[in-house]
């Protein structure tokens, strides 16, 4: 078999056709049901400015990792050995880096630099090696290349330095990973990308996108659960602690896959410029998704210790989470419908507002509360959407 014809077979089937998820792409994504609990406990134990800012510069490691073995797998084939190996290769590397993030500004900084630089760039050089010189996307992988080991010299200047050197670091990592794409990694004497070079199958693209919202969602789920389960006595205000959570994990999830998923799956698909959406997509789901961890944190505390008085800092994270959640949503229905909803400015507002209200009652009630205005939101945006027939061609 010559080296052209190799190339070629690892890529993905291009028959017009949305491209299937395949079983390998399920798998991989099972590490990240585990990193996203070690974001949300690790948030939970320390509600401060500075766990805050920790948390999420790790949510970014989190999503870029996943971000860029998602571009991969839109391009090649998990189901043909190399590309397969490659893929249980980045997820041992994930599970590694997911273990360590409980303790990453801690004993454990070198071993998550370590295991997230060797995903990064070694799933990246591998790709460049398997496609030759010669082929329409080595070029991209070049400069992708590039700064994946710029950014790996701060990851790893970050491990192996202290306190606030290596917050520093570690910001400069996660722009160089997140910023880049935005003009097209360019390089001195490599050029830069085109997104219109970035031959994506829009599908497929989008529902890996939904089924990491689904893997963070089913994160809160399960927190709930697990709280409900370790509690002796289910009495009327545990209950109602756990409708409240859950009320408000179902609205979230109708925000999303009630009123745009399948809009947004045509509006990549049916783009002339499918790349620059996929690349939008990937942005703004980091923001949604970081509003859904928040909100897990949020409905922790509310299921346990029901009856407490929400402190500031409870108070802000149970409002923004939604909040968060609700700019990302907004920003999402943005890009596939050209128009930004006002149900999610209006609900943005309320949540804000509620912010004095929280503070003198319990968590119990600051619960439901925001809970409410996320079900009011999404009933909102469900009016909306059976009145805008044919409104996805905005964002064509």
């Amino acid at each position: 078999m010559s080296e052209q014809t190799n190339q070629h077979s690892l890529l993905r089937r291009r028959d017009g056709h949305h491209a299937r998820v395949t079983y390998e792409e399920l798998f991989f994504d099972l590490v990240y049901v585990f990193a996203v609990t070690q974001l949300s406990h690790e948030l939970l134990h320390d509600l401060t400015p500075t766990g805050i800012l920790q948390t999420l510069i790790l949510w970014f490691a989190v999503w870029l990792g996943w971000q860029y073995t998602c571009w991969v797998t839109n391009w090649f084939n998990p189901e043909t050995p190399p590309i397969r190996g490659l893929l249980f290769a980045s997820m041992a590397l994930a599970l590694v880096m997911a273990s360590a993030l409980d303790d990453a500004f801690g004993d454990r900084a070198l071993v998550f630099a370590g295991a997230y630089v060797a995903m990064q760039v070694g799933r990246t050089a591998f790709i460049l090696l398997s496609l030759g010189s010669d082929h329409p996307l080595a070029a991209n992988y070049r400069r992708m290349l590039g700064w994946l080991v710029i950014s790996a010299c701060f990851w790893i200047a970050g491990g192996l330095s202290e306190s606030w050197m290596r917050v520093g670091f570690w910001i400069v990592a996660v722009l160089c990973e997140y910023v880049s794409p935005m003009f097209g990694f360019a390089l001195p004497g490599l050029g830069r990308s085109s997104t219109r070079d970035w031959t994506i199958e829009g599908g497929h693209l989008a529902e890996r996108c939904q089924l990491f919202v689904i893997v963070a969602l089913g994160e809160t789920l399960l927190a709930t659960g697990a709280m409900l389960a370790g509690t002796e006595t289910w009495d009327v205000s545990v209950i109602s602690a756990m409708l409240a959570t859950f009320v408000g994990t179902l609205a979230m999830w109708w925000l999303y896959f009630g009123t745009s998923s399948k809009d947004a799956t045509d509006a990549i698909t049916h783009s002339d410029d499918p790349g620059r959406i996929g690349a939008s997509f990937h942005y703004v789901h980091a923001i949604l998704i970081a509003g859904i961890i928040a909100t897990a944190v949020g409905n922790d505390l509310v299921m346990a210790h029901p009856h407490e008085g929400v402190k500031l800092a409870y108070g802000l994270i149970l409002s923004l989470g939604p909040i968060l959640y609700l700019a990302g949503s907004a920003i999402y229905k943005k890009v596939v419908y050209g128009t930004v909803p006002v149900s999610h400015i209006v609900g943005a507002l309320v949540l804000a507002v509620l912010i004095p209200v929280l503070l003198n009652t319990n968590l119990l009630i600051a619960g439901w509360l925001t809970s409410a205005v996320m079900l009011c939101i999404g009933l909102w945006e469900g009016r909306v959407r059976r009145s805008r027939p044919g409104a996805v061609q905005a964002a064509h």
